[in-house]
């Protein structure tokens, strides 16, 4: 019996093996869909090969490639076999990593030239030979010595510099398949032939380590799958997304441009500010109805207060410095400090909070500039921003009226969404049990809204613990938006007080909230989110009259007029055109509304109403046009 193991399985069944069994024997045993399926092992938590000898009493749970664990393990083999692929066809080629990410994996690779499109589609077919080869992948494990040894004679600087910068006790597995191997903690899936359905996609450069002062490395992404189907429906996906990338959008749509002078920051088009301006109205009227005050403060300010802020010491790495007359600022990146030289300038009572102080201005951080993408990653942007001084009696009902206001907000744009609780991060400001108290009161309020959550241990901010709302847009995609933040410590450093009923002077907590976030980049965000054709409360031209003819020009204009006067953004396009072409080009522009007039309209005072999804609606009259559309915009109606 001493050489027998008990290994538990996920149903709590025990079974008994010989020592030194292993999971792949473990799912032949089981047979079924593991017996065929089973890529990767979780043995007491850990993953592991599916040939790791079992040599103790273990608690196991086999997986697929259908899990995010094994299609983990699936993709991070696929790299393996497109790097084996790369060498067989450059072999003077340096390898670099080739880890799995969120929706694929990639490789970096010093290669003597660029990689071209008819070079990848090479590099797919050797891909496909080596898993029709079906080598096993099988682990190693070496000496330090012997892994430096090993590298070096086979000239690849950057494996030995990996090695040389891991620890002196760190263990050094391999991985080898046919005649390719790499240092790779593992696992891997039981051989090349487990690969069914992968792509390549695209190739990048990318600094090693990410140093622009190293050398710059190609990297090549890709992505693999159980089933073809699922590849098929991804790349699909892939290609809905490119089809709305906003950067395209904006440009088509003539809502904002990027240019070589002012990297990271956006030129907004009179559309696009038409829409910016829109989603500012929305955020002013939902604050204003809460008691919300809306202040503009400076957004260049002298070293001190930042190093008050604290924001100097953990944060000056993202802010834009600025020496003059040996006087040190920096540009704001954020709002709070400033909000708190607000609330300090007066005396402040208990009957004065909750006190909410609102701004939209201007904020600057510095982000590398291989980082920029479009809106959804600039230097300078503007926020919906809010801090609220409150009691910490009133913690509660302030967190929960700032969910409330998320839901109407995300509401507005058909968009669910979760919420992260962060906890304390490694770099934290401030006491441990301050710590403890904000966060445990910012679990309360959580618990008390009855809304579920994820924690998400040591990513809170510097100052205290958060909450992060992932929402969900169109094609299922997760953008990281609005954040709450619960602060004790910047009070503190600001030295606000506020006087109790006793007369005393107590310090307030201050909740940091912005719901959309950037601007910016939610702008970004919903151009993907509706491709372009916004619902009608937020598009930039909500409807365009169009003339069948010259003579129909004037009458075009006084419906533009009366539209106008009701409250709607409107133009016309009384044009020498075809009513086709003109009809088309509304569509392209994804106008919502296409109002078409020609004699019989003039004639008879109405409309021929298109709608942009809905096609031909008919004619109508103006005040029921008019009541139509007002009764979408009032609602928000998502089309």
């Amino acid at each position: 019996m001493s050489n027998e193991i008990a290994v538990t399985l996920p149903d709590g069944a025990v079974r008994r093996y010989p020592a030194g069994t292993t999971p792949a024997d473990i799912a032949r045993d089981l047979g079924g869909r593991m017996a065929r399926e089973a890529v990767v092992a979780r043995v007491d938590g850990r993953l592991v090969d599916l040939s790791r000898p079992l040599e103790r009493d273990v608690h196991l749970e086999l997986l697929t490639a259908d899990t995010p664990e094994g299609l983990e393990v699936l993709r991070h083999s696929t790299a393996h076999v497109m790097a084996q692929a790369v060498l067989r066809l450059i072999p003077e080629a340096k390898l670099a990593i080739g880890p799995p990410i969120e929706h694929g994996f990639y490789y970096d690779f010093d290669l003597p030239e660029p990689l071209t499109p008819e070079m990848l589609e090479r590099i797919e077919e050797e891909m496909r030979r080596i898993i029709q080869e079906d080598y096993p992948f099988t682990r190693e494990v070496k000496p330090r010595e012997e892994a430096l040894r090993y590298y070096r004679e086979k000239g690849e600087p950057y494996k030995v510099e990996i090695i040389e910068d891991l620890e002196e006790d760190a263990e050094l597995s391999f991985y080898s398949q046919g005649e390719f191997t790499d240092l790779c903690r593992g696992p891997h899936v039981p051989s090349t032939g487990r690969i069914k359905a992968f792509k390549l996609q695209s190739v990048a450069g990318a600094y090693w380590r990410g140093d622009a002062r190293r050398p710059m490395l190609q990297r090549i992404y890709g992505t693999a799958f159980p089933k073809k189907s699922q590849l098929e429906r991804h790349l699909e996906m892939l290609a809905e997304a490119e089809r709305r990338d906003h950067r395209k959008l904006g440009r088509e749509l003539d809502l904002f441009s990027f240019r070589e002078v002012a990297p990271g920051f956006i030129f907004w088009h009179p559309k696009g500010y038409t829409l910016y301006r829109t989603l500012l109205d929305f955020s002013r009227r939902l604050q204003e109805a809460r008691g919300y005050q809306e202040v503009s403060t400076p957004w260049i300010y002298r070293k001190q207060l930042w190093e008050t802020s604290g924001h100097w010491d953990h944060f000056q790495d993202n802010m834009f410095p600025i020496a003059k007359d040996d006087d040190e600022m920096a540009v704001k990146p954020m709002n709070c400090p400033g909000h708190c030289v607000l609330y300090a300038g007066d005396v402040r009572s208990y009957r004065d909070l909750p006190l909410k102080i609102a701004e939209y201005g201007p904020l600057a951080r510095y982000e590398p500039s291989g980082t920029l993408h479009g809106a959804l990653r600039v230097r300078g942007f503007h926020q919906d921003d809010a801090h609220i001084f409150a009691r910490e009696d009133q913690i509660e009902e302030q967190i929960a009226e700032v969910l409330e206001l998320v839901d109407e907000i995300y509401k507005a744009f058909g968009m669910s969404y979760d919420i992260y609780f962060s906890t304390r991060p490694d770099n934290f400001m401030g006491e441990i049990e301050t710590w403890d108290r904000a966060e445990a009161a910012l679990e309360r309020a959580l618990q008390a809204s009855g809304r579920s959550y994820r924690l998400n241990p040591g990513d809170g901010a510097f100052y205290g613990p958060k909450l992060d709302f992932e929402v969900t847009d169109a094609l299922g995609r997760k953008w990281q938006c609005a954040t709450v933040q619960l602060d004790f410590q910047m009070p503190q450093r600001f030295g606000l007080t506020y006087v109790d009923r006793d007369g005393s002077h107590k310090q307030p907590v201050m909740i940091h909230r912005a719901i959309m976030g950037s601007l910016e980049r939610f702008i970004g965000i919903l151009v993907e989110h509706y491709a372009g054709a916004f619902p009608l409360w937020l598009a930039p031209v909500q409807a365009r009259v169009i003339s069948i003819a010259d003579d129909h020009a004037p009458y075009a204009r006084e419906i533009r007029d009366k539209l106008a006067a009701a409250g709607f953004r409107v133009e016309t396009d009384d044009r020498n055109e075809k009513i086709g072409y003109k009809i088309r080009e509304a569509q392209v522009q994804k106008i919502p509304y296409m109002l078409v007039v020609g004699g019989k309209e003039v004639e008879s005072g109405t409309v021929a109403v298109r709608h942009r999804k809905q096609g031909d609606l008919g004619p109508m009259t103006l005040e029921a046009l008019v009541q139509r559309m007002r009764g979408e915009v009032e609602s928000y109606a998502q089309d």
